[in-house]
């Protein structure tokens, strides 16, 4: 009898089969030879049933019926690749031994796990590990196949990472949608991932700008010249801030120090899936899907990249051989001449930014393979490009420099100058175009530049300064600043949030500590963007994230039925590290799955008691409608319908009116007492603007999100029924800027006004 070898997908299963069995006979789903039978699943032949595979009743959604706790949990198969599954049934019988060549990961074991389930295989199972798809790979996994057992712990986290995902999305999902009588889709990671989202932005909408003065100062000592930052507590007077610059202006000042140390920059680790996608994201605008299915075609198709779904950005001793042939083939492309000038001795089993085997988990980073790259989309050359040029930029030395620190002290003020010399490119000659020069230098470290104090000057020319001789200080300039709010999420900067379980974690190495912790798997990231794109939750406005208004109030909906752990992106990281210890025998997925069931009856419990929101609280605004009618919104409408769903946006108010009258019990959080005398509702806050509670009792208090091109924000709200006015704002005009407050003159209806400062 023969062999029976399933891979994950057609592309994978006839790439082995050519190594294996190069004279198989082609039989459409599968391949035969002489000892071997090669065929695959088309991803996941199978799932988790629905609820009403347990019970009919769970067709219709119905508070009542919640909690669903199933005791075993069923499977089915996939109705649109349920022939595939047949034919490895089939193919099965003729077998006396099987080889998983699912991919080599978590979900790869998984869904083989599953065949072997449905079809009640009874075959001993060995299991291909490999991390690319050359032919030289092929050949040597087969050589040391592995006993199925060593992956038995992995296919214990797979099965509770999937149960616990159905757990609480169904439970959830079902509890705020017949609550609400909205289409409420709650997920292990996808509701945390959508808190960020909305934390972040409710950080930018809240922010309040403060106007702050710079100096800045031209020196020059003979014929070298250099731009100096003034030195001091952060100016809020621009007459204080222009006194100081007339005062050094034309003035002679001298080097109160100087000190001048070489520094080192090292090459970026090498890619993992999460860094790829961030690179990708930032450079060409990709979204992680993109970027992953490119990257899964240059390792399946292509062969011209390793496995790509790693978490690791290090390789083992065993690789270190092959980067030098594939050093030494990239000779022959067009990546010749970075090649020949790389050195193969800089990557070695010692280098540790490279060859870390400790830091190497299922996968090692994602490297360039032995094969040449044919004919490649423009696409998926961009991303080869980034795998190539990181790839050789270990085999360079680091970027050398000399860090030029001066103070200038002239009328006794101090002025801060960074100068960064280069002296040796190294290993930036890799980087593409102008990033090559060193001009990006420091890019892509998580450095903040946001103190322009610290902003630095790059040369490339010799830089000398006698710190002995007198300097003119030649012009000097007070510049109006405004401090910016945090920066909206990209996806790039949403997976770096992800992986550190949305700590801002600068320190490289609490990252690394981190990354069994974060959000989803670098395999799932992706999908669960695409999934809150799909319900409704997101929407892109270029490479910004923006949460929708149903996205909002669904954050703001869980998080006031007291199930915060839905939205917290630690805790539900420290869900997926524990599923990483299930992985490698360090934890029982029975206890995992226990702590999941009874959280999924605490959801159900304080849903339960929550008040139902209005309708209006879901509807899209007017700029989002038209997205919605296109895309996402859409869909998900359709898929609660087939499940029974109370799905459907509903009607009801005009946006316009909706904003003042949004505290009808939905359970949004109040803001502050309504100021009319006598009303005794609360303020909260709607799409367009803080309306009162007290709406239907007659009260029409609301002041309006934006007034005269400005914002009113929830701190500029307080300081209005505090204070009665804001504080001083820059109000921006064709014929001028002008400095003024805005104040609350009418404590009944809300009206607002301008107040200029005298000049």
């Amino acid at each position: 009898m023969k062999t029976l070898v399933i891979a994950e997908k057609p592309d994978m299963g006839r790439t082995i089969a050519a190594v294996i069995e190069p004279r198989a006979k082609n039989n459409r789903s599968y391949l035969e030879g002489d000892r071997y039978i090669i065929t695959w699943a088309i991803g996941h032949l199978l799932g988790l049933a629905e609820p009403d595979a347990y019970d009919a009743k769970y067709k219709r959604w119905n508070f009542g019926d919640l909690p669903i706790l199933p005791e075993q949990f069923k499977i089915v198969p996939n109705p649109r690749t349920k022939d595939q599954l047949k034919t490895i049934g089939e193919l099965a019988k003729r077998c006396n031994a099987i080889v998983n060549a699912c991919d080599a990961g978590r979900e790869g074991q998984y869904i083989f796990a599953l065949i072997q389930q449905q079809l009640k295989l009874t075959q001993p199972v060995k299991r291909l590990w490999i991390s690319d798809l050359t032919a030289e790979s092929i050949a040597k996994g087969f050589e040391g196949l592995h006993d199925s057992s060593e992956f038995q712990n992995l296919e214990l986290a797979a099965r509770a990472r999937s149960e616990a995902d159905w757990l609480v999305g169904m439970n959830a999902s079902r509890a705020f949608t017949t609550k609400h009588r909205t289409l409420l889709s709650v997920g292990r990671v996808q509701t945390p991932v959508l808190a960020l989202i909305y934390d972040r932005q409710k950080e930018i909408e809240n922010f309040d700008s403060l106007t702050y003065y710079e100096i800045k100062a031209d020196f020059a000592q003979n014929e070298r010249k250099y731009v100096g930052s003034w030195q001091g507590e952060r100016l809020t007077d621009g007459e204080k801030a222009a006194s100081i610059a007339d005062k050094v202006r034309g003035k002679q000042g001298r080097i109160a120090e100087y000190e001048v140390k070489e520094t080192r920059e090292y090459p970026f680790k090498l890619y993992d899936l999460t860094l790829l996608q961030r690179e990708a994201n930032a450079k060409y605008g990709y979204s992680a899907k993109k970027t992953l299915d490119l990257a899964q075609a240059l390792y399946e198709k292509h062969k011209v990249i390793t496995y790509p779904r790693t978490s690791s950005n290090y390789v083992t001793e065993q690789n270190i051989d092959g980067m030098h042939k594939t050093l030494h083939m990239l000779k022959s492309s067009p990546y010749r001449d970075l090649a020949e000038g790389g050195d193969p001795r800089i990557v070695h089993v010692n280098n540790k930014s490279v060859c870390n085997p400790s830091r190497v988990e299922d996968h090692h980073a994602i490297l360039p393979t032995l094969r040449r790259a044919g004919t490649l989309s423009k696409e998926e050359q961009h991303i080869y490009d980034l795998v190539v040029r990181r790839f050789l930029s270990h085999f360079y030395p680091p970027a050398e420099y000399k860090q030029h620190t001066l103070l200038t002290e002239v009328e006794s003020e101090m002025f801060k100058t960074n100068v960064k010399e280069l002296l040796s490119l190294g290993w930036k000659v890799c980087l593409p175009g102008e990033e090559s020069t060193g001009k990006s230098s420091g890019s892509g470290r998580g450095k903040k530049q946001e103190d322009e104090d610290e902003a630095e000057e790059l040369v490339s020319e010799p830089f000398s300064i006698d710190r002995d001789g007198p300097v003119q200080c030649t012009d000097a300039q007070a510049k109006e600043k405004a401090t910016q709010p945090p920066k909206a999420y990209t996806e790039g900067t949403l997976l770096k949030a992800m992986e550190s379980a949305g700590k801002q974690l600068e320190n490289e190495e609490l990252r690394e500590a981190m990354k069994e912790a974060g959000l989803g798997t670098p395999a799932t990231r992706a999908a669960t963007i695409e999934r809150l794109k799909k319900v409704g939750y997101i929407t892109m406005q270029g490479k910004r994230i923006t949460v929708t208004q149903k996205g909002r109030t669904a954050v703001e909906l869980i998080r006031h039925a007291g199930v915060e752990l839905l939205t917290s992106p630690e805790m539900t990281g420290q869900w997926e590290r524990r599923l990483h210890q299930i992985s490698k025998g360090e934890a029982a997925s029975e206890k995992f799955m226990e702590n999941v069931k009874r959280f999924a009856v605490s959801i159900i419990d304080k849903v339960r008691t929550q008040p139902k929101a209005d309708a209006s609280l879901f509807e899209a605004g007017e700029d989002e409608k038209g997205k919605r009618k296109r895309g996402a919104g859409k869909e998900a409408g359709q898929s609660a319908r087939k499940q029974g769903g109370n799905g459907g946006e509903s009607g009801g108010q005009t946006a316009s009116r909706r904003t003042a009258s949004n505290g009808t019990g939905g359970g949004l959080q109040p803001l502050a007492p309504c100021p009319r005398e006598g009303c005794g509702g609360q303020l909260i806050e709607g799409r367009k603007g803080f309306g009162c509670t007290h709406f239907k009792q007659g009260c029409g208090f609301v002041i309006w999100k934006e007034f005269a091109g400005k914002n009113i924000s929830q701190n500029m709200l307080n300081a209005l029924l505090e204070k009665g006015q804001t504080q001083l704002l820059t109000f921006k005009q064709p014929e001028g800027d002008y400095k003024a407050r805005i104040r609350l003159v009418d404590r009944i209806s809300g009206k607002l006004e301008i107040q200029r400062e005298e000049s």
